[in-house]
């Protein structure tokens, strides 16, 4: 991870997670550049293995078998992991154009994105055919394909349109894991038809004669319908044309032929080759432009056109980095020549494969063991990552600044001052604010773009006003999801209030470096922050901005309720019932995420819950007669809960069973992986009158377990709450559950009382 009191210098930023991109993350993590921060823009977070989707698609790996979890990689790389799809590029301004937040500016780029399919001269074929690439997306549609199968009886036509190694490999893989599903189920495997369609008068015409044979004949065994000089000219509900032959019926079309390069790169300026590709040189930078690299399947080496295979993509993984690392070092970069033939095992579907090396080729059970053995370990480099050197970068070349710059990153490194002087320098702070645009309310006389010392706030007539205020420093790589975050958790008291948000001031420490890192870091966490606050119709109207070791964020926020209105924590009655809005153990993930110890998307879940609002699940149970009502934050579940139940004189029963619980947090947790903070509510331990009886229950250490941005636990009538949780689910709030109740207040001194 880059040290906080290192300044980020350069940053490389990194499109797609293709098997080249994670070959530079391994690199860069095991031997980092001081002062350069690498970045990587994906939508997803587990990356597939193409030479293990086969083997997926056949049944023999599940999903974590062949996928690497790209948060984990990033995390153990120090890179920040954006989940998000580049849509294109400002070459001028250096930075990547996202679908989902604000531009990321780049020193150096990559790209490696794969291949897209290339349907537009194919009539229906995007409304009918499941296309294999980008292979990143191919689970979704393969398990939706396997779900129809399974769930429709009778006959069915799968054709397969290409017949390279890929798809021809993958029709036997489908084939095979159809009919033991098909025969699993008590149904006749005879049922599925299977079809390959080729342009070409061959199938693998890129392999030898003896491959092509022994493919052939496996097909023909199989029962797999060939046909050859067939191209595809239009896909329907259930059936297709051939230029040559007509129509075929075709109940589900695999596509996995005519891939090109993605459409946005179109408009980037890059020179690109027919297929839509780009054109890179031999250092693996674009013909157009040096500071953008290029690898994998969407590149084209102008000298050394090769096939479009996974094993020239893993191959350029170490030229890509070393170049990346030299380009930001002021270094001459290498040159790479990709081999000019290379192996390819192709699995017949079942554990049997044949080997292909230009004019060799051989096959055997054995094969597929090697094959297997060959994955397996490719993909132990990236899931059995090593303890982490902290000084591990020492020895590397530094990046090479001159100028202004030079200026800029001495003062960076230099001691700081304090008072004012630690505050973020004004050109930075205008150029940044100028681009956030906060919701307009009328009750703000003055806010975020006056000149004056102070934001001024009118407080209607007949409302109380609500204040609140939380500070807390990052836990996540992208200061984007993090502002939404930190906003997000300090809305959380003012909605449990059963108030409106009105406005919001911020206060954010930023690590010091030069004057372009730190306003984009600035931008995209405030952007991330107004996105929330925006939406909930509340004013950002100020705040301030100083240098730390670390990145922070908070606010103060004000509210405005009706007096009347008001729901306080004491309002508890024995009889209700107690309800959660949002699933626990954000804590433990993310304190398994710092030890490289949690799942990407146990990651992603978590912070999908945290990035959800609670405005509308308080007023749903404001609706639905709620008596108390509090955001469980900091103190965990347990903490929160005494909080209720002291002011409001009763007891409490809790259900652990019943506990909605994130994914992976039970697993986390059983490890002994706990938030730094768990030690302190532990102690609230005393307030269990059954804690022995429950201390070895699987959930019993979630109950203590802090939490960001987490859900309202509030009481309801009994009789008004199955129906509220229905409107809470119906709202979006999938996990919102009956957790307990609320009862008399007993002689005992401990309230809580937990139940299995």
């Amino acid at each position: 991870m880059q040290k906080p009191d290192r300044p980020v210098l350069r940053d490389i930023v990194l499109i797609g997670g293709g098997h080249s991109h994670v070959g530079v993350l391994k690199r860069f993590g095991m031997k980092p550049v001081p002062g350069v921060r690498l970045t990587v823009i994906c939508r997803d977070t587990h990356t597939p293995y193409s030479g293990m989707l086969p083997g997926y698609v056949a049944g023999h790996y599940d999903f974590d078998d062949i996928h690497i979890d790209l948060s984990r990689l990033a995390e153990f790389a120090g890179a920040r992991f954006y989940r998000d799809e580049a849509v294109g590029l400002d070459r001028s301004g250096r930075t990547v154009l996202c679908r989902e937040r604000p531009p990321v500016p780049y020193d150096k780029l990559s790209i490696n994105i794969g291949s897209t399919p290339q349907l537009g001269h194919v009539t229906g074929a995007h409304e009918h055919v499941v296309p294999v690439k980008p292979i990143h997306r191919f689970n979704d549609r393969w398990q939706a394909l396997l779900h129809r199968v399974k769930e429709h009886p009778g006959r069915r036509r799968i054709a397969v349109v290409g017949a390279g190694a890929g798809g021809v490999e993958l029709t036997l893989a489908m084939q095979y894991r159809l009919r033991r599903e098909v025969s699993a189920l008590g149904r006749d495997p005879g049922e599925l038809e299977f079809h390959l369609f080729s342009r070409s008068a061959d199938i693998l015409p890129t392999h030898n004669a003896f491959v092509r044979g022994v493919f052939e004949q496996v097909l023909a065994e199989r029962g797999v319908v060939l046909h050859t000089v067939a191209e595809v000219e239009q896909v329907g509900d259930s059936c297709l044309r051939t230029v040559e032959s007509g129509s075929f019926g075709a109940d589900e079309v695999v596509w996995i032929t005519r891939a090109g390069g993605a459409r946005w790169l179109r408009d980037t300026g890059l020179e690109l080759d027919d297929d839509g590709f780009i054109r890179v040189t031999d250092t693996l930078q674009t013909v157009t432009d040096p500071e953008i690299f290029a690898a994998g399947d969407i590149a084209t080496m102008v000298n050394h056109p090769r096939e479009k295979a996974g094993v020239f993509a893993v191959r350029q993984a170490r030229p890509l980095a070393d170049n990346l690392r030299r380009s930001v070092t002021g270094r001459a970069l290498r040159p790479y020549r990709p081999q000019r033939h290379w192996l390819a095992l192709i699995s017949t579907g079942e554990r049997y494969a044949v080997a292909s090396r230009g004019p060799i080729g051989f096959k055997g059970a054995w094969v597929w063991r090697w094959k297997d053995w060959i994955d397996r370990r490719f993909m132990a480099r990236f899931n059995d990552l090593p303890p982490m050197d902290a000084d591990r970068d020492d020895a590397w070349h530094s990046v090479r600044l001159d100028g202004e710059e030079a200026v800029q990153a001495i003062s960076a490194v230099a001691m700081r001052c304090g008072g004012c002087g630690a505050k973020v320098g004004a050109s930075v702070l205008s150029r940044t604010l100028g681009l956030l645009t906060p919701v307009d309310r009328d009750d703000v006389l003055v806010g975020l773009h006056a000149p004056d010392d102070a934001a001024v706030l009118r407080v209607p007539a007949g409302k109380a006003l609500v204040q609140t205020v939380d500070f807390f420093r990052a836990f996540i790589e992208d200061p984007y999801l993090f502002g939404k975050i930190a906003a997000n958790h300090a809305l959380g008291d003012v909605f449990a209030m059963g108030a409106e948000a009105q406005s919001a001031t911020a206060i954010a420490t930023v690590p010091t470096g030069l004057e372009s890192k730190v306003e984009d870091v600035v931008l995209q966490m405030m952007s991330g922050a107004i996105e929330i606050l925006n939406d909930a119709n509340c004013a950002l109207v100020g705040g301030h901005t100083g240098e730390g070791r670390e990145l922070a964020l908070g606010f103060a926020v004000n509210g405005l309720v009706d007096e009347d209105a008001l729901l306080r924590k004491g309002g508890m009655r024995a009889g209700d019932v107690l309800l959660l809005t949002k699933p626990i153990g954000t804590g433990t993930l993310f304190a398994a995420h710092a030890r490289l110890a949690a799942r990407g998307r146990w990651i992603d879940a978590a912070l999908a819950s945290m990035i959800q609002s609670n405005r509308q699940a308080a007023a749903c149970l404001h609706e639905h007669g709620a008596t108390a009502c509090t955001d469980v934050t900091g103190f965990g579940l347990l903490g929160h809960l005494v909080e209720m139940t002291r002011p409001s004189g009763v007891d409490a029963e809790l259900d652990l069973a019943a506990l909605p619980v994130l994914e992976g947090a039970q697993e986390t947790v059983a490890r002994g992986i706990m938030s730094s903070l768990q030690p302190a509510n532990v102690r609230l331990s005393r307030a269990l009158r059954n804690q022995a009886d429950m201390a070895d229950h699987p959930r019993y250490p979630l109950v203590f377990d802090p939490q960001t941005a987490g859900g309202l636990l509030a009481s309801v009538p009994a009789d008004r709450a199955e129906a509220c949780v229905q409107a809470l689910r119906a709202l979006g709030y999938s996990d919102a559950a009956v957790i307990g109740r609320v009862l008399v207040r007993s002689d005992a001194l401990e309230p809580i009382v937990l139940n299995a």
